[in-house]
């Protein structure tokens, strides 16, 4: 079989994960935002090590998080490779805010 990392679509399964946890619910229209976000954000990482495209899709969900200033979600904090799935974890307020409603 071929290297995994290549027949995993990252961007999709990570926002598909994003989106299940984040609040307020995402509408459609910020789901593509934050899948498009995230392609970019991976694009040629395919052949980095898994731990380096979490890094860059968590950084990608920070800006998009920034930008809109009202939507809190989860971080990646590892790709399962094997599997296909992004494994996700909240931020407690010492890693990074957690305040799209005002505070924790």
């Amino acid at each position: 079989m071929g290297d995994p990392r290549t027949s995993v679509d990252w961007p999709a399964v990570i926002c598909e994960a994003y989106a299940a946890e984040a609040r307020p619910p995402l509408t459609e229209q910020l789901v593509a935002q934050v899948r498009e976000e995230l392609t970019q954000a991976l694009s040629g990482a395919a052949d980095q090590a898994a731990h380096d495209q979490a890094e860059r899709a968590n950084e990608a969900l920070d800006a998009f998080e920034v930008a809109l200033r009202s939507v809190v979600g989860p971080r990646v904090e590892s790709l399962d490779e094997q599997a296909g799935v992004a494994i996700m974890k909240h931020r407690s307020e010492a890693d990074r805010p957690l305040r799209a409603f005002g505070g924790q």
